[in-house]
């Protein structure tokens, strides 16, 4: 049974994330990309400061930063751990050289998503904010797609629900705590109809589920917080273990490097056969890259919308900082670490257990310290991206049902919660394909929106910066 409804989802998936959606994604971001001026690579800097910095004076109910951080702490997540060595091991290295392709695109994508999001956000006299695909869609393109709105927002819901949200991220948790604790499965339960189980999946599932409940109950404002807390903890730490590996295996870099790139052309060339075309690469890369960025998902302009600021474009450039750090920072370390310690050629790796390799021979320490702290990355990285997920799909549903329907958002809220505490006690492959079905579901509503509005993006950003080099903004 189990497996027929593996193969079904499987075969979603694949037509989900064929050929159009990923011409959809890449192509959307190379329009934004020649409409913008390659705003990306000229106006990183001036992003990368503005992000720390707040502004005072502007409308919302949260900082540009606290806004950034909620939107990263769903972006950097098992996505940047499990997913990079999902899609090297499904897709040979050269998965990792699309990824960075879609990432750099994805840039002017999520700098447009951020701009349209505050454009077009709505805040009531509570100074209550809510904005995103939905709004941009309905208020920028026109009530008559209003349909197209309610598409995304459905979509968003399930994805926080039942993929990206909650099972995909509690499965790495709990998947990285049995690994250290007990990786010999000596210390088993045995649940009826549904399998055997270490114990540490059942300690591990109620501590989290816990943790979720307690910020949960306290909403957007307390998610900024704890977001704003461990985001740039949790960065840090792991860029520097990246560093490290990167810098104690700088012999091996030029030939993980030509590795990468001859794998993105010619993939059978590295892997001997093992893994298909280029197209398996190229989708694997991009599927992946979009699971940990989101660019072009829609998910990330839901936390902008709730910045205080009065400036689209100014919120568009903090917005599209994340999409730097999360893959182009923190994914590509994870990759190369990947390829450099050959963990990706392993037999019988899966998952986390493939970084889990790569840090246990990539960093100068005993294998025990170095599973330790991947084990801690993951789980601050996870943790925090089940708190973002909640907001996005409880901004989905208050549009759905209507900003003052609040007894349905404690519902679902409670209903995420539950979906926490069984994601564990799920397959991994299963728990992935259905986190990629509903991603890509979530894209081609919020593309086609990102087309129709690139003339706006194109407008705002040439106005903003005329303001700007004028003296106007300071």
């Amino acid at each position: 049974m189990w497996e027929s409804i593996n193969n079904l989802l499987v075969t979603i998936d694949d037509l989900v994330w064929g050929v159009p959606l990923i011409v959809l994604i890449m192509a959307g971001g190379l329009l934004l990309t020649i409409r913008i001026g390659l705003l990306q690579v000229h106006k990183l800097p001036l992003a990368l400061k503005w992000m720390f910095k707040n502004e005072d004076d502007g409308e919302g109910e949260i900082s540009s930063f606290g806004a950034l951080c909620t939107a990263l702490s769903a972006t950097i997540g098992t996505g940047n751990i499990v997913g990079v060595a999902t899609a090297v091991c499904a897709g040979g290295p050269g998965a990792l050289f699309w990824m960075i392709v879609a990432a750099f695109l994805g840039m002017a994508t999520k700098y447009a998503e951020g701009l349209l999001a505050v454009k077009y956000r709505v805040i009531d006299e509570e100074k209550h904010s809510l904005g995103g695909p939905f709004y941009y869609i309905e208020k920028g393109m026109g009530k008559n797609w209003k349909w197209l709105a309610k598409l995304f927002a459905v979509f968003g819901v399930l994805a926080g629900l039942l993929g990206i949200g909650t099972i995909t991220q509690v499965n790495g948790i709990v998947s990285a705590a049995v690994n250290f604790f007990d990786p010999n499965m000596a210390y088993t339960l045995t649940i009826p109809t549904i399998g055997t189980y270490s114990w540490v999946v059942a300690v591990a599932s109620v501590l989290v589920t816990f943790c979720v409940a307690l910020v949960l109950i306290g909403g957007v404002k307390r998610i900024s917080k704890v977001a704003e807390l461990i985001v740039p903890f949790m960065a840090v730490i792991y860029v520097i273990c990246g560093i490290l590996i990167i810098v104690t295996n700088i012999d091996k870099v030029p030939g993980a490097i030509g590795t990468i790139i001859e794998g993105a052309f010619n993939p059978r060339a590295i892997t001997g056969g093992a893994v298909g075309s280029m197209m398996v690469a190229m989708q694997k890369g991009v599927a992946r890259g979009i699971f940990s960025n989101e660019s072009g998902l829609g998910s990330a302009p839901i936390a902008a919308a709730a910045a205080q600021t009065k400036e689209p474009v100014r919120q568009g450039l903090v917005s599209m900082t994340g999409t730097f750090l999360d893959t182009i920072v923190i994914c590509t370390m994870t990759g190369l670490s990947i390829v450099i310690t050959g963990a990706w050629q392993v037999e019988g790796l899966e998952g986390v257990q493939v970084t889990t390799y790569a840090f246990q021979h990539g960093l100068p320490f005993a294998s025990s310290t170095s599973s330790f702290i991947l084990m801690i990355c993951l789980v601050f990285f996870a943790f925090t991206t089940i708190l973002g997920w909640d907001y996005y799909s409880e901004r989905c549903l208050e549009y759905l049902v209507g900003d003052k329907d609040h007894g349905s958002i404690k519902v679902y809220r409670w209903l995420y919660i539950i979906a926490v505490f069984i994601g564990p006690y799920l397959t991994v492959s299963a728990v992935w394909t259905i986190a990629d079905i509903f991603n890509g579901l979530m894209a081609f509503p919020n593309m086609i929106a990102l087309f129709a509005l690139s003339g706006v993006v194109a407008k705002e950003t040439k106005d903003f910066f005329k303001r700007y080099k004028n003296g106007e903004i300071k």
